[in-house]
């Protein structure tokens, strides 16, 4: 598998949307071992604690500091560049965050995807384009039955809405400018990437679990829990961003047949509460506990989230290959290694990719 990935990307100039995010930051890691020439477009880490610092990002790839908002900067960033392959990170993230800014959530994650696709449309030359949304899309019933790829997209809080929105409009832009019918005119190529719950070592976030967790820890607080009994489909960072790459790769080989949306996410099967998973971090770590925060007045989440993954494993051929357990296990020992000074950030992600790699080649 890593020779089909090295294959299609080494030498192909690829383009990174929101490269200085936690996902963005893994993937420049990844394509940079590939061999691809990267640009990464997106705005400044917040934080000097951010993967992208820790990880000195500025050596994997040809870092452009922009908002996908403004648009005559990233059409003439991607025009310039003429990139092969884009991959469209570049979101605002956060559900309790866009209670707080949805205006400017529905502007980034919507308004954001069309400036990325039209800028795609006007340039010449082959291009791929995956745009990655989340497993939020679905209008979410609170059923226990897994969202499929052909249900109703909707959105409850503005984040998901908002990405629901960069679905509708990617699908229009595929069927107006992208058609499967025409691509040997236009030879351009889009589809649209929804994963689950995204854990994995360097993700500093505020407000999602895994942070939370590792900053309770350090400070040697109670971790606080605001929604212990929701369910998730949490997955290790390499998962998806396997998926993105090997959905990128056949994509621009058969785009007839993957010019679509792809879920991506653990089995069925394999699914955890808050609770749970805050409870094995706590194994993981040796020590600590948790607080069930009261918490009336919160923004709604969801309390039911699964994602049917069939089509992806029969007709991609993905898969997950860590389950629930070593997918926290590894993103705590990462934090472990990291605190510890045992290894800098860029060593442990190449550690876990070549761990990942492995044991792909190992159940093949």
């Amino acid at each position: 598998m890593e020779a089909f990935l090295r294959e299609n990307y080494a030498g192909k100039k690829v383009l990174v949307t929101g490269h200085t995010g936690f996902k963005g930051s893994w993937l420049l890691v990844w394509l940079k071992q590939l061999g691809a020439e990267i640009m990464g477009y997106a705005k400044a880490p917040e934080t000097q604690e951010d993967l992208f610092n820790q990880i000195s990002g500025e050596d994997y790839c040809y870092s452009v500091i922009g908002d996908v908002l403004d648009k005559s900067v990233l059409s003439k960033c991607i025009s310039d560049f003429q990139p092969s392959f884009v991959f469209h990170l570049a979101a605002q993230p956060l559900v309790r965050t866009s209670y707080e800014i949805p205006v400017e959530t529905f502007e980034v994650n919507t308004i954001g995807t069309a400036n990325v696709l039209d800028a795609v449309r006007i340039i010449s030359g082959k291009c791929t384009v995956v745009i990655i949304t989340t497993d939020k899309v679905y209008e979410n019933q609170e059923w226990p039955y897994p969202y499929r790829e052909v249900d109703a997209l909707g959105g409850y809080d503005p984040y998901s809405a908002s990405k629901a929105c960069a679905e509708l409009v990617t699908n229009s832009y595929r069927n107006s400018f992208f058609n499967v019918k025409t691509v040997s005119v236009h030879q351009k190529a889009v589809a649209t990437a929804r994963a689950g719950n995204v854990i994995g070592g360097g993700d500093w976030a505020r407000d999602r679990i895994v942070p939370d967790i590792v900053r309770a820890l350090q400070s040697k607080n109670l971790i606080p829990l605001r929604n212990p009994a929701a369910i998730r489909p949490w997955q290790h960072v390499l998962e998806p961003l396997f998926g993105y790459l090997l959905l990128g790769a056949k994509l621009a080989l058969e785009p007839e047949i993957y010019s679509t949306a792809w879920n991506f996410g653990p089995n069925t099967n394999d699914i955890l509460s808050v609770e749970k998973l805050a409870h094995l971090a706590l194994q993981v770590w040796g020590e600590g506990d948790i607080q069930k925060l009261d918490l009336a007045d919160q923004p709604h989440e969801a309390g039911v989230l699964k994602l049917d993954i069939s089509k992806t494993y029969k007709v991609l051929q993905w898969r997950p290959y860590l389950n629930t357990h070593e997918a926290v296990e590894k993103t705590i020992q990462w934090y472990k290694s990291f605190i510890l000074k045992e290894k800098n950030a860029s060593e442990l992600i190449l550690a876990d990719i070549a761990s990942f790699l492995n044991q792909i080649n190992e159940s093949e």
